[in-house]
């Protein structure tokens, strides 16, 4: 009897290259698919600031952080309430330390430990990530990997159409080119990697009506084509309420600035110079807090000694060469440039000032160790955004979606696909949820699909 044309077909070029390389690694023949033609700069994981959280790692060993993937979990339990999925987060935060040294080992992806600063959330420095902080680099490197190994097919641009099941498991796919010429193919399994329904506008008012009039700053094929796929196969769905969002994109360059430059001790003042809102309750919620201000808009303040420390991430750079970092020797000649009232940004940076030097209480109830902002001034223009969903098909330890409980089996889901670790709405993301699920999942599914390969 013939075997399947491919052990593994995976659907989404981001994340899921990691699923790839793990299969081929063990021994599958795996086909890649991505609908969009420029994935590498178009999907997600390209946008991201490749931030890996992963506890108990060598890289935490050699820094003398302490932490465990028990800490790591708790992490995510207090920040999503208890609400996260309990047997997903626990089987990331299980293997995230095995994920990074397998990056580094056997991908030869040069990872470092983020300990300049802590997003809001980690109790310890847990965020792994590569020189220059931006996904873009990631992909390439992963891209470059998959292309070279002789187990591995990429083929861009070519969409998933279905998933076909023999006796209730994969058994083939049907892939189209954009023309509408259709193949099939046969397969053992099937990863669905193709993110969430971000760039799907009714999907986003009905389930995310908090977010739906921001902006979308992700993948334009991230349309829900997973959770078609799945509900045809009657896979269950979950926390499909949940999303990423970032209150600190460019209004003019449309380039993420980094929730770095507030962790530093920037602060966020809407369209009258008015802080409203501690900016370490994080930046995804933050999102729809902004939103909900005058004008829906507003402006992070920083100083030189911030500028300095934020120049290590690419999209900072990129920010600051499109002109959009606005100087001012004076907190009243800033206001004037800005267009928000001088009394009110004067008032509210000297009331900052002395909050963050330990003279009196924040108004905003900010309780972090910051740097005190100090002239001159820079002011940013900002734009909430809608990053990407949390939300998708159940899937179980393994990656393995989920119908009425139980496996479909050959089938598995990843990244913005499947449940994430982020509770409801928006505040129970923590920094890295988006790209540890991305990831991780597809790690833990390409070690399961190849265990049932044939030797």
């Amino acid at each position: 009897m013939d075997g399947p044309d491919f052990d593994l077909v995976i659907a989404g070029a981001g994340g899921g290259l990691v699923a790839a390389l793990r299969a081929a690694e063990l021994g599958a023949s795996v086909l890649v698919i991505d609908a969009d033609e420029h994935f590498q700069r178009g999907n997600n994981t390209s946008m991201c600031t490749a931030m890996i959280p992963a506890a108990g790692t060598r890289w935490q060993q050699a820094a003398g952080v302490q932490d465990s993937p028990q800490r790591f979990l708790a992490d995510i339990d207090r920040k999503t309430g208890g609400t996260a999925d309990e047997r997903v987060a626990r089987a990331l935060a299980e293997s995230s330390a095995a994920l990074v040294t397998w990056l580094a080992d056997a991908q030869e992806l040069d990872l470092e430990l983020v300990t300049d600063f802590r997003y809001p959330g980690h109790s310890a420095d847990r965020c792994h990530t590569i020189a220059g902080r931006h996904g873009s680099r990631l992909l390439r490197h992963l891209v470059d990997r998959v292309r070279a190994h002789p187990r591995i097919e990429l083929i861009a641009p070519m969409s998933l159409r279905a998933v076909h099941t023999t006796d209730g498991r994969v058994s083939g796919v049907e892939i189209a080119t954009p023309d509408g010429h259709a193949e099939q193919l046969a397969t053992r399994a099937v990863l669905l990697a193709t993110n969430g329904f971000g760039a799907d506008s009714e999907l986003v008012r009905e389930w995310l009506p908090e977010i739906a009039g921001a902006h979308y700053h992700g993948g334009q094929y991230s349309r829900g084509d997973a959770l078609r796929i799945g509900r045809d196969l009657g896979a269950d769905t979950g926390y499909l309420d949940a999303y990423q969002g970032h209150a600190a994109l460019s209004s003019r360059s449309q380039t993420l600035i980094g929730w770095a430059t507030v962790v530093h001790g920037g602060v966020i003042v809407d369209s009258t110079g008015r802080r409203f809102a501690p900016e370490t309750t994080g930046y995804s919620e933050f999102a729809a807090i902004l939103a909900a201000r005058p004008g829906g808009a507003g402006w992070i303040v920083i100083d030189e000694h911030i500028e300095q420390l934020c120049s290590v991430f690419d999209d900072f750079r990129a920010v600051a060469d499109s002109g959009s970092l606005i100087r001012a020797a004076t907190a009243r000649g800033l206001a004037e440039l800005i267009g928000v009232q001088p009394e009110a940004l004067e008032d509210e940076l000297a009331a900052a000032r002395r909050a963050a030097e330990g003279l009196e209480p924040d108004r905003q109830g900010r309780t972090d160790d910051r740097h005190p902002l100090s002239e001159p001034y820079i002011a940013i223009a900002i734009t909430p955004a809608l990053f990407h969903t949390q939300g998708g098909l159940v899937v179980d330890e393994h990656a393995r979606v989920l119908a009425a409980g139980s496996p479909i089996p050959g089938l598995y889901a990843s990244g913005g696909a499947a449940i994430g670790i982020s509770g409801h709405g928006a505040g129970g993301y923590l920094a890295g949820n988006g790209l540890i699920t991305a990831l991780g999942l597809a790690f833990l599914a390409a070690e399961h699909v190849a265990s049932a390969v044939p030797a």
